[in-house]
């Protein structure tokens, strides 16, 4: 099966592991790359998407149909460059307009070296990877024979068992200190207030296990009072525990959360303390793993920023930002945890706490960039565990 569109500019191809070959037109940087093949469902936030560490491994498929209208600007990146293996859209606006805008796109990618195809039918696309599940893929604009794309797709390996975290995160332990943005302002909780009225600054030091963090979630950490350390993923518990923080925060990131050894024994080693613990996304995952659940792969995962989930202690039903493959497996979470947050298109964990310390995680990502910010609450009911130890 094919699907052929007038090569307007340089030809592109997109080949699946299951035989399917899509040809359009180079939107991206010349070459070829592979990777998974999955699907994001927001209508805006493209540049966060792209620089989100937690889509190292995968190409993007974007299913509103047109992409790069305002462009792209340094405000906008979630992390030092994309970590994206590709990207596909049905069209890309050339021309972008945005009074931040710096950058097109198309320019964009090119500089960053990641292939890109427009021109296909995206909705022919995702419909296979809903019902197929996410697939191997090659984006490639040097080769386009049919059979040649799918041997390379098949050869790689995929993301299950993958440790990708080396790839995303920090090098050496540094300091942040910059705070929401100016559009991106939450209220923050009135002790927090007093404090930075009162000129006492921070009040929290916070170690950052960086397994591919998000700026905006740091942001939104800094917002709530924070005085942030960032360390490498490898980090051990005695340099952690030498800064002497007030709370650990587990970060989101890319691939399985299983094959993240190093970080799921310092998360163990943590849990012997009393310190408040907050893991988003991937730090759920290994939250949960350290306290002896287990995760499995999704079939296509989460990923937009319209996705509805219940509180379950307050009954209210949050819109949220998500991006996962992987999930808890609710069914083996041990005794002592309580389920917080559900989602309410498939019914999957999205959520947890142990109901006898200050130790909490979910799934998606209350930062929502892009997305609501119906979660953002949830920075400061960290700060507060933090407060009350």
């Amino acid at each position: 099966m094919s699907n052929e569109t007038t090569s307007g500019r340089g030809r592109a191809a997109l080949a699946l592991e299951d035989g399917t070959l899509f040809i359009g037109r180079s939107l991206g940087a010349a070459g070829e790359s592979v990777g998974e093949v999955c699907f994001n469902t927001s209508m805006t936030g493209y540049q966060e998407i792209m620089t989100d560490p937690s889509y190292a491994g995968q190409i993007v498929t974007m299913t509103y149909t047109q992409i790069g209208n305002v462009g792209m600007n340094p405000e906008d990146m979630e992390s030092l460059g994309p970590h994206i293996r590709g990207f596909v859209v049905k069209e890309c606006s050339r021309i972008p307009s945005n009074w931040r805008s710096r950058e097109s796109l198309p320019d964009f990618l090119v500089r960053h070296a990641i292939p890109a195809i427009e021109g296909i039918d995206t909705r022919q696309l995702v419909r296979l990877l809903r019902d197929k599940g996410a697939q191997r893929g090659v984006i490639s604009t040097t080769d386009f024979d049919r059979d040649s794309l799918v041997a390379k797709a098949k050869a790689w390996p995929g993301l299950q068992g993958m440790n990708l975290t080396g790839d995303v995160t920090c090098k050496t332990p540094h300091e942040w200190r910059a705070g929401p943005l100016p559009w991106r302002k939450v209220p923050p909780p009135s002790y927090i207030t007093d404090l930075n009225q009162a000129g006492q600054g921070p009040k929290h030091r916070v170690a950052v296990l960086d397994f591919g963090v998000k700026h905006n979630i740091l942001r939104g950490l800094v917002g709530a009072g924070c005085d942030l350390t960032i360390f490498p993923a490898t980090t051990g518990i005695d340099e952690i525990l030498a800064m002497n923080p007030d709370g650990v925060f587990l970060s989101n990131g890319p691939g399985d959360p299983d094959a993240v050894v190093s970080g799921i024994e310092t998360i163990k080693a943590l849990l012997k303390t009393d310190l408040p613990l907050f893991g988003i996304c991937l730090g759920h995952q290994m939250l949960s793993l350290a306290l002896g659940a287990k995760t499995g792969k999704m079939k296509f995962g989460h990923r937009g920023g319209n996705h509805p989930v219940q509180d379950l202690e307050s009954g209210k039903v949050e819109v949220t930002s998500q991006n996962h493959g992987f999930v808890v497996l609710e069914e083996s979470l041990p005794e002592g945890i309580t389920v917080t947050h559900r989602s309410l298109f498939d019914g999957t964990l999205e959520g947890i706490r142990l109901n006898d310390r200050p130790v909490f995680s979910v799934q998606h990502h209350p930062e929502a960039s892009p997305g609501p910010h119906d979660a953002s609450h949830l920075f400061q009911r960290f700060a507060h565990f933090m407060k009350q130890a």
